[in-house]
């Protein structure tokens, strides 16, 4: 397959968290680290996976009954990420995602990361994961806002002047496949992050427990 095939190829836009990167565990425990701070009751796996959504204050607002105040929010906003950020350290890649990376650039086809973790320090995590090189593109969140992906999308796939049409995006949340339809791209969803398979089916995209399934399900939709 020769370099401008790619080209004319599936481009991947790819999630980092609880996607590539395998971290559903840090974040349910820095998620009942932060709610210990204000003195909650802490959440399972499948509580979480249940209920998560974005924006994160909706989350806390279906854990809590009400929605967060300002001050609350902003509490526990700082305490999940200085306890997330101990965690992410020690998470590893998710199975099968190095080689899948290597793969598809090796073959000539292209891919992006985009992720709504800080810029500054998404960068240096993935590069330290030896993957920076894979992506012809990676973003991060530049700004403070809760909002999710839609709006990133947006920026991201101007700044590769990539067709929307010939894009799918492959993500742990709701909120990945609203972003990929709201630029008009396709979506594939993975159920080794943030929402259960019940909740991602919800969506109406295809759900799959495999990133080497997300790759698949990918090829057959564009």
């Amino acid at each position: 397959m020769g370099k401008h095939d790619g080209l004319r190829g599936k481009h991947l836009v790819w999630d980092w968290n609880g996607t590539l990167l395998d971290d559903i565990g840090a974040v349910i425990g820095a998620t009942n680290a932060a709610f210990a701070e204000l003195g909650l009751d802490s959440i399972t796996l499948e509580q979480y996976r249940e209920l998560y959504t974005v924006p994160v204050p909706k989350f806390y607002e279906r854990l809590m009954g009400r929605l967060p105040t300002d001050a609350e929010w902003i509490v526990m906003d700082g305490a999940f990420h200085r306890h997330y950020w101990a965690r992410a350290e020690a998470c590893g890649l998710t199975a099968g995602a190095a080689e899948l990376l290597a793969a598809r650039q090796e073959s000539g086809l292209t891919q992006s990361l985009l992720s709504l973790a800080p810029h500054a320090e998404l960068i240096p995590l993935v590069r330290r994961h030896g993957i920076a090189e894979r992506f012809v593109r990676m973003d991060g969140r530049i700004d403070a806002s809760t909002d999710g992906k839609s709006g990133h999308m947006v920026r991201h796939l101007a700044a590769l002047a990539v067709p929307a049409d010939r894009v799918v995006v492959i993500g742990d949340a709701a909120d990945d496949a609203v972003a990929a339809a709201h630029v008009g791209a396709k979506a594939v969803l993975y159920t080794g992050g943030s929402h259960s398979r019940a909740s991602l089916e919800r969506v109406g995209v295809p759900v799959v427990d495999s990133l080497a399934e997300a790759v698949s399900a990918a090829e057959e939709l564009v």
